[in-house]
């Protein structure tokens, strides 16, 4: 069967406000020039920590989840990135490394764009140079959030609570009644290792949310009913 062409990023379903490919018509058809389109199967490694940061990547569709370090086989999951993302963006702005590294956790679609090519987009268009900016001001705010949670919650059960609303934020969608919808792509244990405590902990603490009638969770979609109660535990 064909391939079916990718959807141009103008007319894509996925754009979201105040991510990159947000960006106005005539800037976002430059950023298409610039770039091309691959498709990675899940559990695909992207890139490795470390690595020279010669290309940053616009996900368009599917989820990647980014990792740090290495400590006898344990790594630590900084975030979950969905559509919209643009991945190595700081590395490819400092000329350096990337600081983590990226895995798929389904079937995605990216844009890599080379490093001079996109530092040459960038003195084109003061649009994309202010929404550069904003991109990395968002992942400032995600490594503090990441860090509040596991310096100030002082139970697991709000760790694990503020672990949801962050997944919420980043990668879900927004209800009409204030609750959230996302997929639930961390098995876990990969989840314990966010929250600092374990599976069975993970396990019997998301059964007691769901118990409490806060979170519902069906054929893999995680929905917050009451995310200000999982945000103000303590």
């Amino acid at each position: 069967m064909p391939r079916q062409a990718p959807v141009g990023c103008a007319a894509c379903s996925n754009r979201r406000p105040g991510w990159f490919c947000s960006l106005g018509s005539s800037v976002l058809a430059d950023l298409e020039l610039a770039t091309s389109t691959i498709s990675l199967p899940s559990q695909a490694p992207l890139f490795t920590q470390g690595e020279d940061a010669r290309c940053l990547y616009l996900i368009c569709n599917g989820y990647l989840k980014l990792t740090a370090g290495r400590v006898q086989d344990r790594q630590m999951i900084v975030r979950v990135a969905g559509p919209g993302s643009m991945l190595g963006l700081y590395a490819v702005l400092s000329h350096g490394v990337y600081e983590v590294s990226a895995e798929s956790l389904t079937s995605a679609q990216l844009r890599p764009v080379e490093r001079e090519r996109f530092l040459g987009f960038l003195r084109t268009h003061k649009e994309a140079q202010m929404r550069a900016v904003q991109c990395i001001c968002q992942e400032y705010r995600f490594a503090l959030q990441d860090a509040c949670r596991i310096a100030l919650a002082e139970t697991v059960a709000a760790r694990l609570g503020r672990l949801l609303v962050e997944l919420a934020q980043q990668i879900g969608e927004h209800l009409n009644d204030g609750g959230f919808r996302f997929p639930l792509l961390l098995t876990h244990e990969e989840m314990a290792s966010m929250a600092c405590t374990t599976r069975e902990t993970v396990t019997r603490t998301l059964g007691q949310f769901r118990k409490d009638g806060w979170i519902c969770i069906e054929d893999s979609i995680v929905t917050l009913l009451h995310p200000e109660r999982l945000q103000a535990l303590l």
